[in-house]
C-alpha cells in the first residue's frame, strides 16, 4: 500500500495553561486531501526541528491568534499590535529555515503566510484598519467560513492555474480573519492575488524547483463548500507526495 505523505503542522501556545493546541480544521483538511497530519510542538530548538522535519514530506504553517514580532522585520510595535509569543515566532522561523534547506513543499496560511514573508526579508502592515486608508473589513468575525470579499488573481501562478480559477464563472470570494498583512514582498516571492483595497492575499515562490504558497484567507475552513480551498489542499498534498517520490528515487 502506498504511504500517504506525512505533513507537519506547527501548533499554538496558550500562555495561561502552558499547553500546545491547534484547531482541528487544518488536520482534517490535510487528511481529507490524502495526507497524514502530524503536529510540531513550539519548541525552538534547532535539533528538534531538524529531526522532526527529517521524517516529514511537507509542512503547513497555520494561522495563529498572535502577531509576528515586528522586531523580526525591523519595526517598532504600534499600539494596535496584538499578542506576540516568542516561542511561536522562533519555532516557525526555524521550521522555515529547515524547509528552505531541505526543499520541502510548504503551505502557509494567514499568520503562516506573514511568517514566511518575514523569514524571506519582507515586512508586514501591523494593523490594516489603522494603516491602510479605505481598507475593507478583514476581521469578519463569525461565521468564519463565510466568504466575505473578492479576490483579484493576476499573472502566471499556481493559483491562477487551478481548475477553480480557470473554469469559474463567478467571482472568487474567500473568508477573512486577520488584522495584519504583507507589506514589502520577501525575496524569491511574488504576490499573485489581492483584495480590492490592495491587500496581498496570496504569495508564491518564484523558483521553479520550489513549492511554497502562502494564502491570507483560511481555506481549511472552506474545503467542504469551496472548490478553490479544497483544490489548494489537494495540490499541496499531491506535491508533498511527488516530492517524497523524488527523494526516494534519488536514494536508489
Amino acid at each position: 500500500m502506498t504511504r500517504r505523505p506525512l505533513i507537519g503542522i506547527t501548533m499554538r501556545l496558550e500562555i495561561e495553561s502552558r499547553r500546545f493546541y491547534l484547531g482541528r480544521d487544518y488536520s482534517e483538511a490535510i487528511a481529507a486531501s490524502g495526507g497524514v497530519p502530524l503536529h510540531i510542538g513550539l519548541i525552538p530548538d534547532p535539533e528538534y526541528i531538524s529531526r522532526a522535519l527529517a521524517v516529514l514530506d511537507g509542512v503547513l504553517l497555520p494561522g495563529s491568534n498572535t502577531d509576528v514580532d515586528p522586531y523580526l522585520y525591523g519595526r517598532e510595535p504600534i499600539p494596535q499590535l496584538g499578542t506576540v509569543i516568542p516561542e511561536k515566532d522562533l519555532t516557525d522561523q526555524l521550521v522555515l529555515a529547515e524547509v528552505e534547506r531541505t526543499n520541502k513543499p510548504l503551505l502557509a496560511i494567514c499568520y503562516g503566510m506573514q511568517a514566511l514573508n518575514v523569514f524571506r526579508g519582507g515586512t508586514l502592515i501591523q494593523d490594516v484598519q489603522s494603516q491602510v486608508e479605505g481598507s475593507l473589513k478583514h476581521e469578519q468575525g463569525v461565521p468564519q467560513a463565510r466568504p466575505s470579499h473578492r479576490l483579484r488573481i493576476g499573472g502566471e501562478s499556481r493559483l491562477s492555474q487551478t481548475h477553480a480559477v480557470k473554469t469559474g464563472k463567478d467571482d472568487i470570494r474567500v473568508n477573512s480573519s486577520h488584522h495584519q498583512a504583507v507589506e514589502k514582498i520577501g525575496r524569491d516571492l511574488k504576490a499573485v492575488a489581492w483584495t480590492s483595497d490592495g491587500i496581498v492575499e496570496c504569495i508564491e515562490d518564484t523558483r521553479a524547483e520550489r513549492f511554497a504558497i502562502g494564502v491570507q484567507w483560511h481555506p481549511e475552513l472552506m474545503t467542504n463548500s469551496d472548490m478553490l480551498s479544497l483544490e489548494i489542499f489537494e495540490l499541496f498534498v499531491r506535491e508533498c507526495g511527488d516530492s517524497r517520490k523524488g527523494l526516494l528515487a534519488e536514494s536508489v
